[in-house]
């Protein structure tokens, strides 16, 4: 199984500290599974100006093609201004439509408040949806008090990064298993 682990800001370190557990979590779960972790703060990537993602080279062409080619994904995403950040919007403008068809998506949240929470269930979860992803309903949503000194330091928000961890597993098997069947209903 490949999981794509998507830290979707360019700034601050509450995303990328908290997808680095991810990371650290998916490990300990499934040894065999290819785990690539991606910031895009690490990554020069160019904005969308409407080719296909194949197109793209660099780095924009490296993450895009390494999230098509991915089973899974877990976005992290701070939220800025009650929204996702430009530069994780930017990365769905360079897919196809339905980058996601096929493929199960999960999703980490870090705010600084807790009135932040709706906006992955009324922004991200919709453009996930429309882009045919299989969602992992539940969400981890971590606030500022659950970090200290660029550390992870509630124990609540680990065991719910495990059980997002466990469920996108189990959730990316089970449809794969669905599509296996389905595939060989056809007999060609």
């Amino acid at each position: 199984m490949k999981i794509v682990a998507l830290s979707g800001s360019v700034v601050g370190s509450k995303t990328r500290t908290i997808m680095n557990e991810v990371v650290r979590q998916i490990q300990t779960y499934d040894e065999s599974t290819n785990v690539t972790l991606i910031d895009l703060a690490e990554h020069n990537i160019q904005y969308s100006d409407g080719r296909q993602f194949i197109d793209y080279t660099g780095d924009t062409g490296y993450v895009a093609r390494t999230i098509m080619d991915a089973d899974a994904l877990i976005i992290g995403t701070p939220i800025f201004q009650a929204s996702i950040p430009g530069a994780l919007k930017n990365i769905f403008d360079l897919l196809p439509v339905n980058a996601f068809e096929n493929k199960v998506v999960s999703i980490v949240v870090t705010a600084g408040s807790s009135k932040h929470y709706l906006v992955a269930e009324q922004q991200l979860k919709p453009i996930l949806s429309y882009m045919k992803a299989q969602l992992v309903q539940t969400i981890v949503f971590a606030e500022e008090k659950d970090f200290q000194q660029k550390q992870l330091v509630n124990d609540d928000v680990e065991f719910r990064i495990g059980r997002l961890v466990e469920d996108t597993h189990l959730l990316t098997r089970t449809f794969k298993k669905i599509q296996e069947e389905t595939e060989d209903a056809y007999g060609f």
